[in-house]
Order: C-alpha cells, then structure tokens, then sequence
C-alpha cells in the first residue's frame, strides 16, 4: 500500500485548509465596510495596519486597549443556526469598555475558534463583526480562524476580540472627575445582552423546560429571538455626548450587574444612589426570575436589569445630555445621584422597586 494512501495530512487531522481559505474570500466584502482612512491593506495579511500618524492631531494621545468574548450565548446561536447577530454582541462588549474612559475605539481584530470550518457560518460571524464594528465606528482590521476538531464538535464555535481606541489624557474620563451632587443618568439596554446567560440558560431550559422556538406572548416572538437579540453598541452615542454635555465618567453594565460596575468608577469618598422606580426592566428579566424563583438581588448581581450603559454628568448638564440622547434615539433617564459615602458600603446602592 502507498505512502500516499496510509499517510496523515492535516485534512486527516480534521483541518480543512480549503475551507478557511473559502471563509477568507466570503468574509472580504464585510470586512471592507469597516474600513477607515486610517487603515492601511487589505485582509489577508499577518497584520493588521493602522497608520498612527492620524494621531498627530492629540497633544497627549492615550491608546486604550480591552478584550471580550460573548459568553455561552454563542450556544443558542449554535443551537438556533444564527450566526449573524453574535458578532454585534462581541463588538459591544469590547467598544463600550472602550468607551468608557471616553476613548474613540479605533479598531478591533477577532479570533473564531471552531470544531470545523463551515464557510458559509464563519462568513456571517464575521458579517456581524462587521456590522457591529461600523455602528461602533471602528476598523476590523484583522482576526484569527482556527480550526480545533477534537476538542469542539463540528458545530461548536467560540468567539472573541479584542479593541484599541484613543483618548486626549486631558479629557480622559473616570472616578477623579465625578462630584457630590452629579446626577446619573443610564442609558436602555437592548436586552440581556451578552452576560448572565449561564443562569438564564440553567432557569429557562434546565428548571423551565423552555424550548427556543416556543412563543412569548410578552416577547411578541420566540424565546429564542428575544435572547439573541444582540447587546446595544453605545459607543458613538456616548463620544457624542462628550461634545454636547460635560460628562464625568460612564459605566458599562456587564457581568456583575448595575451596583457593581458602576462601582468602579465611583470615587472612595462618594456613593451613587440608583433609583430603581425610575424604569421598568423588560419582560425578559421578569420571566428570568419568575421561572427560577432568583431572588431579586441575585438577578440584579448576574443580569443588566435593562440598563446596558450609566453616564454620570454635573446637574447643570443632564438636559443637554438627555436631549442628545434622545435625538440619537437612545432611551435614557435621570436615575439616581451621587452623593457622599457616609455609612454606606460598596460604590453604589439600589434603591426603591421598579416600576410596574
């Protein structure tokens, strides 16, 4: 028997070159819509440019950098064979974590890890990529498919990013800017965007016995299509509301809940007291908790609650703030206030119940 009969080759392995090869060419044309002035080649290299001289134009410029995944709702994505709203989840967590510091993200590469490259699949991850990246502003200038049988299945797949912005130091935003008697202002999330789904997926399918397909009467769709619905890119709103209204600090609400991320950015000696009868969470968080019986702190510590972003900005500045978010049709309020630490525990506390 011949050598070449009986010998391994890396397709043998599992890996399928061709394939990728095939990804490349389909994802091309979305990659390209992202592309700034900046950004110099074309995708294909081993990497990606970005010409620093654009620069110039900062007296003291700040690179930020963060890195972010999706979490296992990249699992209801497999399960319902949608691949092209994942993408837009992915640049909402690394942009908005950009963001916060007020730096404008600049770009962005990705990495997709799958058991088995199906073209046509990575290409519409990559399409939501793309997509997300020109809400959010930024360049995708570059990213990483690997193939791993053996270790995912043939359907399985992960992903995630990683961005870099720019900031002037002398606008940068945080903790040092925010003073007693600013007001808090918190932005809608889309959903539950990308956190907390461990405990959805656990309360929804393992206790509730819920299927994906099955109708919502309060959703006005599928369980599925509600917990798909991809995370909210606040980024360009929020650089837009430095120009039009003097902001202190913003917080990303994440893994962790409201309280805790917008802990970090409040300074020792001050506390935030967020409202919560300000706003009702959306349906998706009620049937959370009922189906499991969570405990309202528990959801409040996992889920956003349906704040996805919080501004915090001088009083004096809150009707311009409001206003520009509301002409960027971002659903936001005055939820609460900074206020001294006093006896207070921790950065931030909840108070009240939320609105019927």
């Amino acid at each position: 028997m011949s050598a070449e009969s009986t010998g391994a080759s890396y397709a043998s392995a599992g890996v399928d070159i061709e394939a990728g090869d095939r990804a490349v060419e389909l994802m091309k044309e979305w990659v390209k819509k992202t592309q700034r002035p900046e950004v110099l080649g074309g995708l294909g290299g081993f990497a990606g440019l970005f010409d620093a001289s654009a620069l110039k134009r900062y007296e003291r410029p700040l690179l930020a950098s963060a890195t972010d995944g999706v979490g296992t709702k990249v699992d209801l994505a497999r399960r319902m064979g949608v691949y092209d709203t994942i993408g837009h989840d992915l640049v909402g967590m690394v942009v908005d974590d950009l963001v916060v510091c007020g730096a404008e993200p600049l770009f962005m590469t990705d990495y997709i890890c799958v058991g088995k490259v199906h073209p046509e699949r990575v290409a519409a991850i990559v399409k939501g990529i793309a997509e997300g990246c020109v809400l959010a502003g930024c360049a995708l200038v570059g990213g990483e498919t690997a193939e791993h049988p053996g270790l995912l299945g043939e359907d399985d797949f992960d992903v995630a990013g990683a961005g870099t912005g720019v900031v002037e130091a002398d606008r940068l935003l945080g903790a040092d800017r925010i003073r007693k008697g600013d007001s808090v202002i918190a932005m809608a999330s889309s959903g539950l965007h990308s956190n907390g789904y461990s405990l959805v997926r656990h309360v929804l399918f393992d206790r509730a016995k819920m299927a994906l397909d099955e109708q919502v009467a309060e959703f006005g769709r599928t369980l599925g299509e509600e917990l798909l619905e991809p995370t909210k890119i606040y980024s360009l709103d929020c650089l837009a509301l430095t120009r039009t209204a003097e902001v202190h600090a913003f917080s990303h609400i994440t893994g962790g809940g409201l309280a805790n991320n917008l802990a970090r950015v409040i300074p020792d000696n001050l506390h935030a007291v967020v409202d919560r009868s300000t706003w009702t969470p959306g349906a998706v968080f009620d049937l959370v908790g009922k189906a499991g019986q969570v405990e309202r702190l528990e959801l409040e510590k996992t889920l956003n609650m349906g704040v996805g972003m919080i501004a915090v900005v001088p009083e004096e500045s809150v009707d311009a703030a409001l206003t520009t978010l509301a002409d960027r049709g971002v659903d936001a309020w005055v939820a609460g206030e900074i206020t001294e630490r006093g006896e207070h525990t921790g950065g931030a506390t909840l108070t009240g119940d939320y609105a019927n």
